[in-house]
């Protein structure tokens, strides 16, 4: 799959989850996500997907989660949390995510 965000494109490795081919069966998508807490850019989607969630302890610049069965969060900074995610995937190379997402919100497209 392939994010796009203020023209500048991302590859991201979908993870083998029914949450990720929940996600995969939507695209293409282009999303507006707003800002939280300084290191995540979420929307809530139209639909639930399925859902597992588990508590990861440590969040990666990257990430590509689902917070619930239908809120998007994607991840531009690393720490440890104590919430719990349903694995969508993971950006394979997420240098300049955070300068590319910017402050606010953003329009993203996933293809």
């Amino acid at each position: 799959m392939v994010l796009t965000v203020n023209n500048r494109k991302y590859t991201v490795q979908l993870a083998d989850t029914d949450a990720a081919r929940a996600f995969a069966d939507l695209l293409p998508l282009t999303l507006d996500m707003d800002e939280l807490n300084g290191n995540e850019k979420y929307v809530y989607l139209g639909s639930h997907l399925p859902s597992s969630p588990h508590c990861p302890t440590a969040i990666h610049a990257g990430d590509l989660m689902l917070f619930g069965s239908n809120c998007l969060v994607l991840f531009y900074e690393s720490f440890h949390t104590r919430y719990s995610y349903s694995r969508i995937g993971r950006l394979t190379a997420a240098e300049g995510l955070r300068e590319a997402l910017g402050t606010g919100s953003v329009s993203v497209t996933f293809e």
